[in-house]
């Protein structure tokens, strides 16, 4: 069988190793028991996580038990790692959860049947702890002055890092602990911005118990010009399809740029490396059949056919000038607030397409507005209930954005 090692490294995921060579002899040769930590800080998971998540399904694929490590207890400290700012602090009750949702995105990535995964909680070994116990057994094992040097840290210090941060390191690091003596765990993975804490992790069990462990860190998702994906005018593109639909899910896939599309394929699809590479060596329109294949297959792998076939049949009657789909995002309006006519620019801010009044007409000016296929032109244009097809309208802001807005 071909080695995950080469697998997760063909597609583009390993960013750094602490030991490269024993890593590929260890999974070549052993089941390996690792782990991945997420902390609920908020209702969903987004696609930065998913990242995580496909390289939990590729070691499983490949006989390895993946830990799915809930942080209910670190999450009450807070990672400062890639932050300008300090974390808000959350209750206990929002942090349960939050983990609680978090919980049943896995069940849908893994097998937890006859122990080849396991879902823990760190609130389980940290919420206990005895904190002078704690600095004497653990806090002993770090230096001050090595952890100030961690990136986590260092981007820190000029606004000011609080001490409650500065536990997170010894916490992790201790999840890392206890997790091979009570589950064998041998490998810990996590995104870039987390080498600093997972180094940590792997000195601690060598101090205390005299073993090897290892870590890897994985490429964030970005742009080929460096900037983080996964960001929509409404903020994270989440997991949670009530908190990004199927529809704009698939749309934020459809419409990256041409550059990106063999990565994301790579990294987010299992489709075979030699098609992903001839995918996203197609050119000019023929790119537009790989974005599609794309935004397809990412949507039915996270919310599953049906949804993903709505959402491309709804993108595709969009783009083909057809109107009107219940999966196309949408707001209401009371047939009251419409009165005899509410003029475009109104109707622009109530589909919220435009900041300002301003904004909407410069937009009209630039040929960039579409009520239900046509360009508008004007922008004191009247649009009267007669506009509305069976009670609904759709507007087209630029090449991308659509809302539809439906009379009730």
């Amino acid at each position: 069988m071909e080695s995950v090692f080469d697998v997760l490294q063909e597609r583009g995921f390993i960013e750094q190793c602490t030991h490269e060579e024993e890593i590929k002899k260890l999974l070549a040769e052993e089941s390996v028991s690792f782990y991945i930590g997420f902390d609920p800080t908020a209702d969903s998971l987004h696609i930065g996580h998913f990242i995580q998540i496909m390289v939990m399904a590729h070691m499983q694929r490949h006989g390895h038990r993946p830990i799915a490590l809930i942080g209910g207890g670190t999450t009450m400290i807070g990672d400062p790692s890639g932050r300008t700012d300090m974390r808000q602090v959350m209750t206990a009750e929002r942090i349960v959860e939050n983990g609680e949702k978090f919980k049943r995105v896995f069940e849908k990535f893994l097998t937890f049947e006859d122990d080849k995964a396991v879902m823990l909680n760190n609130a389980e070994w940290l919420l206990p702890l005895n904190y002078i116990e704690f600095l004497r057994e653990i806090g002993a094992h770090f230096s001050v002055n090595r952890m100030l040097t961690a990136d986590c840290y260092k981007s820190r210090l000029e606004k000011g890092l609080t001490f409650l941060e500065f536990n997170y390191m010894l916490l992790q690091a201790y999840d890392f602990y206890v997790l091979h003596q009570e589950q064998g765990c041998k490998m810990q993975f996590g995104g870039n911005d987390q080498w600093s804490n997972i180094i940590a992790g792997v000195e601690l069990v060598r101090r205390k118990d005299a073993k090897q462990v290892f870590g890897m860190t994985f490429s964030l998702l970005t742009t080929s010009e460096g900037i983080k994906m996964g960001k929509t005018a409404k903020g994270a593109l989440w997991l949670d399809p009530e908190k990004t639909s199927p529809y704009e899910f698939y749309q934020y896939w459809r419409n990256i740029a041409d550059a990106d599309v063999e990565k994301c394929l790579a990294l987010l699809t299992f489709i075979p490396m030699d098609e992903v590479r001839r995918l996203g060596a197609l050119k000019d329109s023929e790119i537009n059949r790989a974005k599609e294949i794309l935004a397809y297959t990412v949507t039915e792998i996270i919310h599953g056919s049906q949804a993903a076939q709505e959402a491309q049949n709804a993108a595709r009657k969009l783009f083909g000038g057809d109107q009107g789909d219940a999966e196309i995002p949408s707001v209401e309006l009371s047939k009251a607030e419409l009165g005899a006519g509410m003029d475009i620019l109104a109707l622009l801010e109530v589909a919220k397409l435009i900041p300002t009044r301003s904004e909407g007409r410069r937009l009209i000016k630039q040929g960039g507005v579409l009520l239900n296929s046509e360009k508008v032109t004007d922008f004191k244009l009247l649009v009267t209930p007669t506009a509305f097809k069976d009670g609904r309208i759709v507007l087209k802001k630029g090449k991308k954005a659509f809302k539809q807005i439906n009379l009730v």
